[in-house]
């Protein structure tokens, strides 16, 4: 008996979520990838502090849906696992390119790059992929993926994009031989010019700090 595993390509569909209105007073554009475990209806409530004419917020949703703590009750999802990671990856850039493409964001707004925990690792590799430029970068609670280099992200304007890193000072995902590991990574990826935050603590989003961002 023998298995063979085998690839098929075909057209899905996804939802993704938008709020606040595309105007005239827009000013900032958030591209906002949830963390693990999050439907992206729940997860912009932490965004609602914004400025709803100047800010509007785009919400991909992670495509992997699950059953929450095996109660068949509240759905959560996932973006990838480390089955079949490469071609989940380009899964998951198709369609954000997508969302991207059925926005059509004018050209004069500033973009903003949001990842919360697993959010970061899609974030940082759609910028690796796209080099959009940025007005802000925040990578909250989460890993940069290992493959990415240095030389993915030259092309940021060190004089237009800040970079923020966040974290919780108790966050039970970031131990601190992980976190000192981030540190090299992060100052090697954009040349030290990374600003990191801190809060009491742990893997949480807090309001607060989204708000105070830009």
């Amino acid at each position: 008996m023998s298995n063979k595993e085998k690839t098929v390509t075909y057209t899905t569909e996804n939802t993704y979520l938008t709020q606040n209105e595309l105007g005239a007073k827009t000013k900032n554009v958030w591209l906002v990838f949830h963390g693990i475990g999050y439907l992206s209806r729940y997860f912009v409530k932490y965004f609602n502090g914004l400025n709803a004419e100047e800010n509007y917020i785009i919400v991909p949703q992670a495509p992997s849906k699950y059953y929450l703590k095996n109660e068949y009750k509240y759905v959560g999802a996932s973006w990838l696992t480390k089955e079949n990671t490469a071609t989940e990856v380009k899964n998951v850039l198709n369609y954000i390119d997508a969302v991207l493409e059925a926005e059509n964001l004018p050209g004069n707004v500033n973009l903003v790059l949001f990842g919360f925990s697993q959010g970061v690792s899609v974030a940082t590799r759609w910028l690796a992929r796209k080099k959009t430029e940025c007005k802000l970068i925040a990578l909250y609670a989460g890993g940069i993926p290992n493959e990415l280099t240095a030389e993915d992200f030259e092309f940021l304007d060190q004089n237009a994009t800040e970079i923020k890193i966040i974290y919780g000072d108790q966050d039970e995902y970031l131990t601190p031989d992980r976190l000192k590991g981030e540190k090299i990574k992060i100052d090697k990826l954009f040349h030290g010019l990374a600003e990191t935050i801190t809060f009491n603590g742990g893997h949480e989003v807090k309001p607060q700090i989204i708000n105070n961002l830009i």
